[in-house]
């Protein structure tokens, strides 16, 4: 149940990063809002999850999915460019997140 929230976790931050460029400096309302809604709901869900994982294990997960996803939206909606360097980047936060878990993500 602790994994499920953390994707809902992860879920809500990346909607919520996305709503950020979105609101183009804080100046468009909607996205704005959406923003402030995706981190609340993220940091709550985060919060639950802490109960039945370790923090450092749920942060770097939270965190290095959370990063990989707003690349692949950068790339795919937002018209950011692939570099290798980025490439790479992307890779090594996944294997980060499967060494962890494979180390015990309880």
């Amino acid at each position: 149940m602790g994994f499920l929230m953390l994707l809902g976790a992860i879920a809500a931050e990346v909607g919520g990063t996305t709503a950020m460029k979105l609101s183009h400096g804080f100046s468009r309302l909607w996205p704005s809002v959406l923003t402030v809604v995706g981190y609340g709901v993220s940091f709550a869900l985060l919060a639950q999850t802490l109960k039945t994982m370790s923090v450092g294990t749920a942060y770097a997960i939270w965190s290095g999915l959370g990063t990989a996803a707003i690349v692949v939206i950068g790339m795919v909606y937002l018209g950011e460019g692939m570099t290798v360097p980025k490439a790479i980047g992307i890779a090594l936060i996944i294997v980060g997140v499967v060494v962890l878990n494979l180390g015990g993500a309880h």
